[in-house]
């Protein structure tokens, strides 16, 4: 086979692959050289020409004559006799060129040749992904689910390119099918061997981010800032949003009339309850927004947060508020934690200190229980106590049996 036949075959990998033509050939030189050093012993004395317009290669060896029988090195030396046979009027210490044909090679050498500009044209094509990719590091990003595991699934965009969605970065009511376009954020891109991992997410909150920037223009534009994002995929989330431009109402503009521009994001997010807040550097005032829709009496910072450490306040609500403050499942609270970087502790406001919340007997006493009276505005033990049996049967649905026995187990708590 000569050069140039292998030259054009080996460019088949050019169509498929993200390469050049002259950086395939650099890279051709360097398998050539490193298969010449295996053959020869050393590559310093070849001399490879490489045309990137026409694709096609030469090689040179390069060695001094040297009299009959006195070689000690037949890579950089030749004897009289032989360099004649190229050129009759050779002499002693001149220096020969002699094209190397790739069969002096060997098949072995050549099929190995092949299998490394392979392996080197796949490391580049990789490389070249692993710093494209790593650019979009938190940019929105679009793919097609192609196949499903159970703990991911695997994407492919338009270019071919592999992207993962792991079940941990997927939301709670995620389901795709196979063809689907899904949505999410380059969360991470890591070379594991050569091959770059991409790692997509739906979970992060800078995916909820991304999505204000794409589908509100002021958000776009410049117009409205996030200043902040905390997140319970799928569940709930808070944004804390700002403007420089006071004629620009930020929650308004992020909420659309009756929802109508935040309504995509949520169905995108698996119908995920956003609350838009107002930003503000008054610290008070934005943990008093974060905890929305509680109404709070009054707070007291008593720790300012830290580098990489939060801060505390103690929240003082009015018993009825408390519940809302919170949240179900603690959801609302820890959420206004993370948006304000604060830990909060509710306290209540004109609520006796060994006053005990009524969710604090969930062992004993049935949930749907505790919320019957906690529709009465009683959520603490002290709350219920203090209500006459006869009241509480006509406030609630609940059995004159089913109150006493409450009442007993409360009571027990406070005598214990």
């Amino acid at each position: 086979m000569e050069n140039i036949d292998l030259i054009n075959s080996f460019s088949e990998f050019k169509d498929d692959k993200s390469i050049d033509r002259v950086t395939l050939m650099s890279i051709l030189e360097e398998v050539f050289r490193a298969a010449l050093k295996r053959k020869f012993g050393s590559d310093e004395n070849f001399d490879i020409i490489i045309n990137p317009d026409k694709g096609d290669l030469e090689i040179w060896r390069n060695r001094v004559v040297v009299a009959d029988g006195m070689s000690e090195d037949d890579n950089e030396e030749i004897e009289l006799a032989e360099a004649r046979l190229i050129e009759p009027d050779f002499e002693i210490g001149e220096d020969v060129s002699e094209e190397v044909k790739l069969f002096q090679l060997g098949r072995r050498a050549i099929l190995a040749l092949r299998q490394n500009l392979i392996s080197k044209i796949y490391e580049h094509d990789s490389t070249n992904i692993f710093k494209q990719f790593k650019e979009l590091e938190g940019d929105l990003y679009s793919a097609e689910v192609h196949h499903i595991k159970h703990n991911a699934i695997i994407l492919l965009d338009d270019e071919g390119n592999e992207l993962v969605l792991p079940k941990s970065e997927q939301i709670r009511s995620d389901f795709f099918r196979k063809g689907e376009s899904v949505r999410g954020i380059i969360k991470s891109v890591e070379l594991r061997g050569n091959k770059p991992v991409i790692i997509l997410s739906r979970t992060a909150p800078g995916f909820l981010s991304k999505l204000f920037e794409q589908e509100i223009p002021e958000v776009f534009d410049g117009l409205i800032t996030i200043e902040g994002v905390a997140r319970i995929p799928g569940e709930k989330a808070k944004v804390a949003v700002d403007s420089y431009d006071d004629r620009i109402d930020p929650v308004g503009a992020c909420v659309g009339m009756k929802g109508s521009r935040i309504h995509g994001i949520v169905r995108e997010l698996g119908n995920e309850n956003i609350d838009v807040i107002n930003y503000t550097k008054n610290t008070q005032l934005f943990i008093a927004r974060a905890l929305s829709p509680a109404k709070i009496v009054s707070m007291d910072i008593t720790q300012e947060p830290e580098e990489g450490k939060k801060g505390r306040v103690d929240v003082f609500l009015r018993p009825e508020e408390v519940s809302r403050a919170i949240g179900r499942g603690g959801v609302n609270i820890r959420l206004a934690s993370e948006l304000t970087g604060f830990e909060i502790d509710v306290q209540r406001e004109g609520v006796e200190d060994e006053d005990v919340e009524l969710t604090e007997f969930s062992d004993e006493i049935e949930a749907w229980v505790i919320q019957e009276f906690k529709k009465i505005g009683l959520d603490t033990a002290r709350s219920v106590l203090d209500k006459d049996v006869d009241e509480l049967v006509k406030r609630t649905d609940l059995e004159e049996e089913t109150i006493l026995e409450v009442q007993k187990v409360l009571r027990e708590e406070f005598e214990a």
